[in-house]
């Protein structure tokens, strides 16, 4: 060691770790902060008016009555929409039957089976170009395989027609959650001899179902809203439903149809059917994000 290096016992300097509140930087995230703040509470200002004027309007029009009668004619008092509600529950119902295992094998064959591909790749550009898809055009693709096929308006076409929407929705979210599987489970599994089909369903499916699950739920939760689509498939009707194979009423179709009259028992209804569709969507979302957040 060097003796001519002077040796001083004087205090080491730390630097303050007190905010300084009126520093530049501070004053500018402070600024940027309170900012975001206020416009996120404008822009949230029309989202609060729409569901306060639903409470207020629809909320004092339901009842059990309004769940579960049938459309009111013209001068009639009272009714109300449990035919719509029982036709959104079946057009979903088969939409999800008909897009789930749909979603999930491409989603295996996106995320495992051949994901590097031109055929993986094709598909999952569509499945993108899909999710921002005009729903009025699925229901003029639908319209035209299937109502004209059929010769007739139906709860069958008006299904199809939201599984398609539903469609890329299951497929992105599904192939995400099994790319998030951990690479170590899958080597592992084919390690203790297992096959390619038994590492799917017993390592990757059940390892990635939370995301599934909310693919899911996030495609029915816009299924549900959908309405340009039923009119050129399922139309409407004023009768709870029968068969698969006749015109079916859904909420979004009773409500475009109702308040558009002049008479205040249909606008009333209106309101009450808008506020049952939108505690549905709510409840969807919600359950979509709290099975996000489980782990299986």
């Amino acid at each position: 060691m060097n003796s001519s290096m002077p040796v001083t016992d004087a205090p080491l300097r730390l630097p303050s770790l007190h905010r300084a509140h009126f520093e530049a930087r501070t004053l500018q995230s402070g600024i940027l902060t309170a900012s975001t703040w206020i416009l996120a509470l404008v822009a949230s200002i029309p989202l609060f008016s729409v569901i306060y004027m639903l409470l207020v309007e629809g909320g004092s029009r339901l009842d059990w009555e309004a769940l579960t009668a049938l459309p009111p004619s013209a001068f009639e008092m009272g009714g109300g929409f449990g035919n719509a509600i029982v036709g959104t529950g079946v057009m979903i119902g088969l939409a999800t039957l008909i897009s789930v295992p749909i979603g999930i094998f491409s989603a295996i064959y996106l995320a495992i089976l051949d994901p590097d591909s031109k055929l993986a790749h094709t598909a999952r550009f569509l499945a993108k170009v899909l999710t921002g898809f005009p729903s009025v055009l699925t229901g003029v693709f639908v319209y035209a395989a299937l109502v004209v096929t059929m010769k007739t308006y139906s709860a069958l076409a008006g299904g199809v027609a939201l599984a398609v929407l539903m469609l890329p929705t299951v497929v992105l979210a599904a192939e995400q959650a099994m790319v998030m599987v951990p690479k170590k489970m899958k080597d592992a599994a084919f390690g203790m001899g297992c096959t390619r089909a038994q590492v799917i369903w017993k390592v990757v499916l059940p390892t990635g179902l939370p995301g599934i699950l909310t693919g899911v739920m996030l495609g029915i939760a816009r299924a549900a809203g959908e309405s340009a689509p039923l009119l050129f498939t399922a139309l409407f009707s004023n009768y709870f439903l029968s068969s698969l194979s006749e015109p079916t009423a859904s909420l979004s179709i009773l409500i475009f149809n109702f308040s558009g009259m002049p008479y205040d028992n249909q606008i009333e209804l209106a309101w009450a059917a808008s506020l049952v569709l939108v505690l549905i969507v709510l409840v969807l979302n919600i359950t979509a994000r709290f099975i996000g957040r489980q782990k299986f």
